[in-house]
């Protein structure tokens, strides 16, 4: 049998996207055109004697840096072998629990269609509710037959099956007699069913059976009972290709990405020529930011790249360039929009993305968004899809993740896990000046910083003020720093310095509680209660059960009242839910500042009963707001007064004025409403 000689690949994405449309118009998937090389390898083809068939790899490079080494798809017989019990390729990322129905990618075998209803019960198109499938139906917990099987994966695939779009095997509801006994059944009886199929296939003999049984999971998007099926399909034939693609399409859809690259590997080591592997391989390398190694796995997949993967991977390219170019600019807002637009096209599990986003975000002081993005590149399975030597801007990926979350945990006050993070970093990458500068910084900030702690703990706050400076000379854009030295600066009754130092963790970090706490108390000993109380309020929406909150918030408003000649006498904080017996004392009640909560109730009501051991928390947890009760039945005259028809009824004056009526509210509300206008 003659062979042909092995094509070089394009050498620009755009060639290879244009490459594959042009074998998607021929009969011909294993040739490209000649004298192109691979995008992503500036050496030169290597044209050498003979017939030289490179066996593919799997390796993991680097992302967004490069090193390069000539591709050849494998030989048109090999790649045109087939696997019997694959699962179907397309995308391989269904949804938690299902698949996309309806949607086909060329070259590729027939999708798994499951419904998002029951994330383990198979799905059906028709939009009829009470519809029933024609055909036989066969009894619940039997399999067919299997063929006889062997270890060998070479065998002919089953034929697809019927195409979902037709109608003609659904029964039309309606009020016909489909027969005698019960055709569907429950739920109950279906899981009992399932569990019995599981049972039988774990302890089944033939492999192809129990792979058969995985398959069934798998569609139904029951990913755990496929992934368990398939470890028991390969104790029996460790060494069958396809179902090492199976478990890897498990995985997939478990999120597992790290552990289906390894098993899409060892597929291939089993069959070099798996073109299914290759490109299961090359969607998994696009969603982690391996541009070079996705490229490389689609030049082997068969029977030709696909068309939409190309152009993904061309697209998560480009922006991913776009924001190495950023970073190096320091343009730190063109960071993050290349960084999301590159997760967005495809990359959506790169670590070494997700990372590029938090120290874009850390820069433009976002800290709390640049803590979330840190946190999820770090439950990413990046260890095990990054080699050792994979590079990103500079740094080895590794280290750029302990880099990056050293300085998040350095912004936060977390010094401890900061120090622990830039140690590791320097470990990995011991030769890069960003991590060494940072280590540095790190480990100076930290000192500074537990110095500081010591020196106000024993009293000397003169000199835990300078400890803290130092600090800030290493980090001038730590939050907590500066709020403890702001502490200092209380005790030491330097109220201006401590407003000022306040004022600049809160540049940092807007609505940092424990800034706008010392600001709010600086504010009061200089008698700025204006200040003070809007400090104050801020931190009654972020801290609403707080109780020390609560009680400075209403002091300080009694101070401003007062400030402005205002009656203060009848004000009082916290206490119980005041019972009110007459008319004019319900006036008087209503009339006073601020705001009070009124509970039109009787006792031998049972919503009333119900709601009453709530309304006495909101007065624990609201100190500041009056609550009241009347008792409909002891003062009828302030029930008619008040237009009271149906309890438990709620009324909320605020200085004087109704502002809010709810009859028979959910605890949500009332809380809410109390927040809304008691903060």
């Amino acid at each position: 049998m003659s062979h042909r000689p092995p094509a070089p690949m394009p050498d620009t994405l755009s060639d290879a996207f244009a490459a594959a449309v042009l074998l998607s118009s021929t009969d011909k998937p294993d040739t490209l055109p000649p004298g192109r090389l691979s995008p992503v390898s500036p050496l030169p083809s290597k044209h050498g004697h003979g017939h030289h068939h490179p066996t593919p790899s799997s390796s993991s490079g680097s992302s967004g840096s490069v090193s390069r080494a000539p591709l050849a798809p494998a030989s048109g017989l090999a790649s045109r072998r087939s696997h019997s019990g694959e699962i179907p390729l397309p995308s391989d990322a269904p949804p938690r629990g299902a698949t996309r129905p309806g949607h086909r990618r060329t070259g590729s075998g027939p999708l798994i269609f499951t419904s998002g209803a029951s994330a383990c019960s198979s799905s059906a198109t028709s939009p009829l509710t009470n519809a029933l499938p024609a055909g036989n139906i066969c009894p619940s917990g039997r399999l067919a037959k299997p063929l006889p099987s062997s270890c060998s994966s070479a065998t002919t695939p089953p034929p697809p099956p019927p195409p979902r779009a037709s109608r003609h095997d659904v029964l039309g509801s309606g009020t016909a007699n489909y027969g005698h006994g019960s055709i569907v059944r429950s739920r109950a009886g279906a899981a009992t069913d399932d569990d019995a199929v599981l049972r039988r296939a774990m302890s089944a003999a033939d492999s192809e059976e129990v792979k058969r049984a995985g398959n069934d999971q798998y569609r139904k998007g029951c990913f755990e009972e496929a992934l368990r099926l398939y470890d028991r399909a390969l104790a029996l034939c460790p060494d069958n290709a396809a179902c090492r693609g199976n478990r890897a399409a498990a995985l997939i859809g478990l999120r597992r990405l790290g552990e289906a690259v390894e098993e899409c590997e060892e597929a291939l080591r089993i069959d070099p020529s798996y073109g299914r592997a290759h490109h299961r391989l090359a969607s998994l390398h696009i969603r982690l930011g391996h541009i070079e190694d996705a490229l490389k796995h689609l030049s082997f997949a068969t029977p030709q790249p696909d068309l939409l993967e190309l152009h993904k991977l061309q697209t998560v390219e480009k922006h991913l360039g776009r924001c190495l170019d950023a970073r190096k600019a320091g343009d730190w807002k063109s960071v993050l929009r290349e960084s999301d637009a590159a997760i967005a096209a495809g990359a959506d599990s790169s670590a070494l993305l997700l990372a590029a986003r938090a120290e874009a975000l850390l820069r433009l002081n976002l800290l709390d968004e640049a803590d979330i993005a840190i946190s999820s590149a770090s439950k990413l399975d990046y260890t095990s899809s990054c080699s050792s030597d994979t590079k990103f801007c500079g740094f080895l990926a590794n280290a750029y993740l302990f880099y990056v979350h050293a300085q998040v945990d350095m912004a936060l006050g977390r010094f401890d896990h900061a120090v622990s993070s830039i140690d590791k970093a320097r470990i990995i990458d011991q030769g890069n000046t960003e991590v060494v500068t940072m280590h540095n910084k790190v480990k100076s900030v930290a000192r500074a910083r537990s110095l500081g702690n010591e020196l106000f703990n024993s009293g000397k706050f003169s000199e835990a003020c300078l400890a803290y400076g130092e600090g800030l000379k290493q980090h001038p854009v730590n939050k907590v720093l500066y709020c403890n030295r702001a502490a200092c600066r209380f005790k030491l009754e330097q109220w201006e310095k401590s407003i000022e130092d306040c004022n600049e963790a809160l540049k940092i970090h807007p609505n940092y509680t424990k800034a706008l706490l010392r600001r709010a108390a600086s504010y009061g000993k200089m008698e700025r209660w204006a200040e003070s109380v809007k400090d104050y309020e801020i931190l009654r929406k972020e801290l609403p059960g707080d109780t020390e909150v609560a009680e400075a918030y209403f002091h300080a408003q009694v101070a401003l009242k007062s400030s402005r000649g205002e009656e203060v006498s009848n004000l009082k904080f916290g206490g119980e839910v005041e019972a009110i017996i007459g008319k004019e004392q319900f006036q008087m009640a209503t009339s006073l500042p601020g705001v009070s909560v009124i509970h039109f109730m009787t006792p031998s009501n049972q919503q009333c009963c119900k709601i009453s051991p709530f309304v006495n928390t909101l007065c624990t947890r609201y100190p500041s707001v009056n609550f009241l009760k009347v008792d409909v039945n002891e003062s009828p005259a302030v029930a008619r007064a008040e237009n009271v028809r149906t309890i438990p009824t709620f009324k909320i004056y605020k200085n004087g004025m109704r502002v809010k009526e709810m009859i028979c509210p959910s605890q949500q509300l009332l809380e809410y409403s109390v927040r809304h206008y008691g903060i």
